[in-house]
């Protein structure tokens, strides 16, 4: 029971759409029709209505709505990125894209368990998503779960799709390209690759836009050095790459950030300053390691935040009944230019 310095809590009745029709002076069909932008009625009134609906607080039944238009306005997001490096700023475009629309998305970590993830995919089924995105942690291996034949529209971003649907990815030659040719703008003459292991498709095709933009260039073209993606792996290579009677680099392009921070530890420790007599960048633009480097980090940020942001509003798409041709569309990546890598020559 409630002392008497102390007031008793009043709750009141939610606003119905009633209310809302009551207090506009028109029908509960008038009413709903101007809310739900359906119906014959002039621009004055349908605004009159949404301004005393906004007035009132009124917040429409989300149930009767989905029944409604026969959609539940969710949109389910599966990824096996168990640490969300790479699924919370695709979910963060994902979700700028639709909230403007109503739609909620909800994220399932099926981790590598199949039997987790089908339970996942039953559950949004169940739950009737208008659609679901599908995400990973490379972009070169399936989700451990069957997507196929659903009975609503798949998304997939930065992951295997599966044959004749539409992905995302991000354009990893040529954010390699844009790394590469930055150093070589700077007038790096000798410029190594570090990166990460050979069972990676984005090592290959990294690789290979190094090669040829040195080719391109008429620089010596050095084989990369291929390990983990790690700090400890990054520390390692400056031993291989500065011990022994090869020319020393005088720039370093790394598969990840985390190996880029490794290299840089390693060189401050020989005495060898950055970028004055090594430019390093990584790629990625991880900003908690980019920015936490010393000297801060040149990175290539492969536009996750843009990616998810394009699913979404292709799932979107589909769920409103526009087709959209299956196939992989990758998205360019951007360069973030910090201090590790120096500035252009005067001139």
């Amino acid at each position: 029971m409630a002392s008497d310095d102390q007031p008793v809590p009043v709750f009141s009745k939610p606003v119905t759409l009633r209310d809302v029709a009551a207090r506009a002076g028109v029908s509960v069909a008038t009413a709903s029709k101007a809310l739900n932008d359906q119906g014959r009625m002039t621009a004055k009134t349908r605004e009159r209505i949404r301004e005393t609906a906004r007035h009132l607080g009124f917040r429409p039944n989300s149930l009767a709505q989905s029944l409604l238009r026969r959609r539940s306005f969710t949109v389910g997001l599966l990824t096996n990125d168990t640490y969300g490096r790479f699924s919370l700023p695709l979910m963060s475009g994902i979700s700028d894209a639709l909230v403007d629309n109503g739609v909620s998305v909800f994220l399932c970590n099926v981790e590598e368990d199949p039997r987790l993830g089908q339970l996942h995919v039953d559950a949004m089924l169940d739950k009737r998503v208008d659609g679901i995105i599908a995400t990973g942690k490379r972009i070169d291996r399936h989700l451990p779960v069957d997507l196929g034949n659903l009975r609503v529209p798949v998304i997939y971003a930065f992951t295997q799709p599966d044959p004749d649907a539409i992905a995302f990815v991000s354009d990893d030659a040529g954010g390699a390209r844009l790394a590469v040719e930055h150093l070589c703008r700077l007038g790096r003459k000798r410029i190594a690759h570090v990166t990460g292991p050979a069972s990676f498709a984005v090592v290959h095709a990294r690789a290979q836009a190094y090669r040829d933009v040195l080719a391109e260039n008429g620089l010596p073209v050095t084989e990369p050095l291929l390990g983990s993606w790690s700090e400890a792996w990054g520390h390692e290579a400056v031993a291989h790459l500065f011990d022994g009677k090869r020319e020393r680099p005088d720039a370093v392009f790394c598969g990840n950030d985390q190996i880029a921070r490794g290299v840089i530890d390693a060189l401050r420790e020989r005495g060898l300053g950055v970028p004055g007599d090594v430019a390093v960048i990584g790629f990625d633009n991880w900003e908690i390691v980019a920015e936490a480097t010393r000297p801060p980090l040149t990175s290539v940020d492969m536009n996750l935040v843009a990616l998810g942001r394009e699913a979404g509003l292709t799932l979107l798409s589909l769920v409103g009944g526009q087709p959209a041709a299956p196939g992989i569309r990758k998205l360019p990546c951007r360069l973030v230019v910090r201090q590790s890598c120096g500035h252009p020559p005067d001139g």
